[in-house]
């Protein structure tokens, strides 16, 4: 999936890092594509950071703010989302 490139029909959605200093607008994100392929897309083009401070990869989650829910890697756009939503990318924190 590119988010950048995608077809005419698709969800047009705000997303933002935790922190919400990265923002980013999207235009036409396909209905079919999963979360976490949104997630795995947007993180690269947002450039988060793919590690943690011990050099540990990071995995992202999603939170949608309408819902104030964390939206499953698995779930696909267009059951998930509606047009306008606003997106938080945040890194899953192991506690260990």
């Amino acid at each position: 999936m590119s988010v950048a490139t995608v077809g005419k029909i698709g969800i047009g959605l705000t997303v933002s890092d935790v922190s919400g200093q990265k923002m980013k607008k999207v235009n036409q994100v396909p209905y079919d594509a999963t979360i976490g392929e949104l997630i795995q897309e947007l993180s690269a083009q947002m450039q988060l950071p793919q590690n943690d401070v011990v050099g540990r990869p990071l995995k992202y989650q999603a939170r949608l703010d309408r819902e104030a829910r964390h939206l499953q890697p698995f779930e696909r756009v267009g059951e998930a989302l509606r047009n306008g939503d606003n997106v938080m990318l945040q890194p899953n924190v192991d506690a260990g």
